[in-house]
């Protein structure tokens, strides 16, 4: 329903906005959109804008340029957001009180006078993540662990250290099965994105884990009824599987990354490792390991492009940082 906005003002406006974004998104969003929606009164009122005049008065695109002039001393993900939230306001005014403002406009403004948020870098606890791979390839069966428990413990092994040693995707790694994995290259053949099939290449550890594993399970895949090609290579061991060889699936890869992260780190860790985290382990080790060639990388990460790549080039530099105080500060 379009308001009447004769006899509506712009302060009402104004909390008539938070209102509906406290209704419609998250706390912390309406909280940060509160804070900007303040801010932006503050400039109007600098400006010898009444708060109290009425929505017929048009109000500015301009305004929007004085807007970011006072968002200047906020980081530019900051500056970012509060614009966002003052967009929203226009977009509000136009559609709710049908009042005239040229949001093209708005948004050209914006666009060639906001500053630019840096790319975020890919950030992980490394040291984190070889602990544990250590903890999980250390840790043995106790004399009462069930069959079940032992092969989700070298189930797990397999899944931890093809994941830091291939830089499979949760997604591949989840949908990989026997047929998939030659034993004797140490390959397997994965469909990526676009429907595109590439060779991923296993370290021998990997091979070894997963050799050891699949053994293991050898008389249930034997009399599962089905072509062992078809079998996944890493597969469900909990009570709901049944006697099945059953895929594990997305959330159980997170479960088992949590499980582990518990038992290396604490559940305090929670969150910190997820099973994306140990692509980038992959990445990082490749360019440390081949002292910086990022079309190696591209090339056994199955990037589609180098720029993303490079994203991870910035997490050598502690080498290089070591290597010039070695030099210059001894």
């Amino acid at each position: 329903m379009i308001i009447n906005n004769k006899h509506t003002t712009l302060e009402e406006s104004l909390r008539h906005y938070n209102q509906i974004v406290r209704e419609s998104r998250s706390p912390n969003t309406a909280r940060s959109y509160k804070q900007s929606i303040e801010k932006f009164s503050e400039m109007l009122i600098e400006h010898g804008i009444d708060l109290n005049t009425s929505l017929t008065n048009n109000l500015k695109e301009e305004y929007v340029l004085h807007y970011i002039q006072k968002l200047r001393d906020y980081a530019p993900a900051t500056e970012q957001l509060y614009l966002t939230a003052v967009v929203g306001y226009y977009e509000f005014l136009s559609s709710e009180y049908d009042t005239e403002i040229n949001l093209t406009r708005v948004r050209t403004i914006i666009k060639r006078r906001q500053r630019k948020v840096a790319q975020k870098l890919p950030q992980f606890p490394r040291e984190n993540i070889e602990t544990i791979i250590r903890i999980v390839l250390n840790t043995q069966p106790t004399p009462n662990d069930d069959k079940r428990s032992i092969l989700r413990l070298y189930r797990d092994k397999a899944f931890i250290v093809t994941l830091a040693d291939t830089g499979l995707r949760i997604s591949e790694a989840c949908s990989l099965t026997r047929g998939q994995y030659d034993s004797n290259e140490r390959q397997a053949i994965v469909v990526i994105k676009g429907g595109q099939e590439s060779i991923v290449r296993f370290s021998e550890r990997a091979h070894n884990t997963i050799t050891h594993y699949l053994n293991l399970r050898s008389i249930q895949d034997g009399t599962s009824g089905k072509a062992l090609t078809s079998l996944p290579l890493f597969a469900r061991h909990d009570l709901g599987s049944s006697n099945k060889t059953l895929p594990i699936k997305s959330m159980g890869a997170r479960n088992i990354i949590n499980k582990w992260v518990t038992t290396a780190l604490g559940s305090d860790h929670i969150g910190t490792i997820t099973p994306h985290s140990f692509r980038h382990y992959f990445v990082t080790i490749v360019l440390k390991a081949s002292q910086g060639n990022l079309k190696l990388a591209q090339k056994l990460a199955r990037h589609k492009s180098i720029t993303i790549t490079q994203r991870y080039a910035h997490l050598t530099d502690d080498d290089l940082d070591r290597s010039y105080n070695d030099i210059f500060n001894d």
